[in-house]
């Protein structure tokens, strides 16, 4: 086993220092293992790899249940490899058994969140509140460092978007990757080509509602979410297929832009869903 800053071996006598207290500075995961288990072989080395990757946002705490049985008792232990995390004196996680890698790094984000995750955290939040300039810069930090990170990739097609910004919005969305992410990206697309035709000088006025229609996209354009969206819906009134469908998903798209749980997207979903049904 390797040793470092990173990586102790704890035992009965000092488990309440090394591994109590020191959670209240920093989160410590335990691994229980012994010198038999052949699957601890596996689970060791790569918790200690992403202990030292980690430089220090997690200590790693090695437990031997042959030479600490008491410890072994204390947390039922019944079989091993087993990892139990501590944070401020208390254990808020934990597993049994040999996980994948991906695995672990989802456990141990969630345990000690790195400067990338906080990052995402703060840009989303920052969409939220609609200081969509903020945001961009916030997210494209984090997309430099994890380019395929597509919840980042989302966030920064949505803070363009909400600066009418249409051709790099639209290059993200129209070829977005499989994720959970996708089918928000496949609603916003109609949104970004919408404004994309708009800056290209593209909109057809051959409709008699096509003057509304485009005038709702220059007030998206201008960040003017709420009248955009009051356009759409008389639109809608007007004729509920116009533009086969088009002013429909712009207000999806919009709904989207603000956020599934933003009070504004679902007065307007309500007031959509009574226009159409």
């Amino acid at each position: 086993m390797m040793t470092s800053d990173f990586i102790v071996n704890v035992s009965e006598a000092d488990f309440e220092y090394e591994v109590l207290a020191y959670s209240q500075q920093a989160p410590v995961v335990v691994d229980f293992w012994a010198e038999w288990c052949i699957p601890c072989r596996t689970l060791g080395p790569m918790l200690e790899r992403l202990a030292q990757e980690g430089q220090g946002s997690f200590r790693l705490a090695k437990v031997n249940v042959d030479e600490n049985p008491n410890l072994a008792l204390r947390y039922g232990i019944h079989g091993i490899p087993a990892v139990k995390a501590f944070r401020e004196g208390k254990m808020v996680s934990e597993f049994a058994g040999v996980q994948p890698e991906p695995r672990l790094r989802e456990f141990l984000r969630a345990l000690a969140p790195s400067k990338s995750d906080l990052a995402l955290e703060k840009g989303t939040s920052l969409l939220a509140m609609r200081q969509a300039r903020q945001a961009e810069t916030t997210l494209r930090a984090v997309i430099k460092e994890f380019p395929e990170n597509t919840i980042a990739q989302i966030g920064l097609a949505k803070s363009l978007l909400l600066q009418g910004e249409s051709k790099e919005s639209y290059q993200i969305l129209k070829g977005f990757p499989a994720s959970r992410e996708y089918t928000i990206s496949q609603a916003l697309l109609p949104l970004a080509l919408a404004l994309s035709d708009l800056d290209q000088e593209r909109l057809k006025e051959d409709d008699a509602l096509d003057p509304a229609f485009n005038q709702a996209l220059r007030l998206v354009k201008r960040g003017n979410l709420e009248a955009a969206m009051d356009g759409l819906l008389d639109i809608l009134r007007e004729n509920k297929h116009y533009g086969d469908g088009r002013a429909r998903l712009i207000l999806v798209a919009l709904f989207e832009l603000l956020g599934e749980g933003n009070p504004i997207a679902r007065q307007y979903r309500a007031e959509l869903a009574t226009v159409l049904f």
